[in-house]
């Protein structure tokens, strides 16, 4: 009798397999959405469409991105971490919505690490320290000198209490000893709108976001947030050049919820490997400011914990929270 229960035990196990490696290898037989919490024309949503394009090509389907923004993206994260896990619904987010969120907000309403299963770290963008062209200092040394010696006097923008450029201008705070006052704003396109009006002089900003505001000459950069110089911007320092330990930079990763079947999960780890290694999407990337990663699952689990870990103490040390 016990023989037969496992035997017939081994017989269930086996057919379970089978399935799902039968599923693995039909997968995708449909549209495949990917969530963007955040809204169209941002440094996410950019970096996804790309994506999504060659990913599609990848895996013999499509995949669609679906905007769902709100709550500095709780809202479609956790839209993600509650649809099936089936594969169908991919989550493209940024380190700013998975790993300073948690911190900032008091129910964010989803776990980074319980609720998904990385998939692939995309890459890095910087943030740019940006001045209207009329501010005073036109470069980092001068622009620490002058705020240093005005203490108060200059306002910067961010895009919302909590974000990562806010953020990054508490970092500059702390770490070079300015002070200045913070203005967030309800996304960063009112902040630059703001910012390229003149009404307020400073700003963080992702690289992409600006990228086609400095060709123009409507605003200038004067550093980068990233611990090396952007290639994209090669003759913009490094803030940790003059500001020694200032280091922040947003990365943009795939996730899928977790409990996907291990055979879809690694079908698309295999599928971004091919995404990321192709000629023209890496160029379309790098074109944005892209920093492209090379790491992989497992490294990249590891940086979302790190970086949980760190903005944690940032945002305390800021007194940031949303209800």
């Amino acid at each position: 009798m016990l023989r037969r229960s496992i035997l017939q035990h081994g017989a269930l196990v086996a057919l379970l397999a089978a399935s799902g490696a039968a599923f693995a290898a039909d997968y995708p037989t449909k549209p495949i959405t990917m969530i963007v919490p955040q809204a169209t024309g941002g440094t996410n949503d950019v970096v996804a469409r790309i994506v999504a394009k060659t990913l599609g090509e990848a895996l013999g389907g499509s995949v669609v991105v679906d905007n769902r923004p709100g709550a500095g993206g709780n809202i479609g994260t956790v839209a993600a971490a509650r649809s099936a896990k089936d594969g169908y619904t991919l989550l493209m987010t940024v380190s700013s919505a998975q790993a300073i969120n948690p911190a900032l907000y008091k129910a964010p309403g989803f776990d980074p690490v319980k609720d998904f299963a990385p998939i692939s770290l995309v890459g890095s963008v910087p943030n740019v320290l940006v001045v209207h062209p009329s501010f005073p200092a036109k470069t980092l040394d001068d622009f620490l000198k002058l705020v240093k010696a005005q203490p108060g006097k200059f306002q910067y923008a961010s895009a919302g209490n909590g974000t990562l450029n806010h953020l990054l201008g508490e970092m500059l705070k702390t770490t070079a000893g300015v002070d200045m006052q913070h203005i967030p704003y309800k996304g960063v396109a009112p902040a630059l709108n703001d910012l390229i009006g003149g009404q307020v002089p400073i700003a963080f900003a992702s690289l992409p976001s600006v990228l086609a505001h400095l060709k123009s000459g409507r605003l200038v950069a004067l550093g980068v947030s990233s611990p090396k110089r952007s290639p994209a911007l090669p003759d913009v320092p490094a803030i940790g050049e003059k500001v020694p330990g200032y280091s922040g930079t947003l990365w943009a990763g795939l996730f899928a919820p977790r409990g996907v079947p291990a055979d879809v999960e690694t079908k698309l780890q295999q599928a971004m490997t091919k995404v990321l290694a192709d000629e023209k999407t890496k160029e379309l990337l790098v074109q944005q400011g892209v920093e492209l990663a090379n790491a992989t699952p497992a490294q990249f689990a590891t940086q979302l914990q790190e970086d949980i870990a760190r903005w944690a103490k940032i945002v305390k040390a800021s007194g940031a929270t949303v209800d």
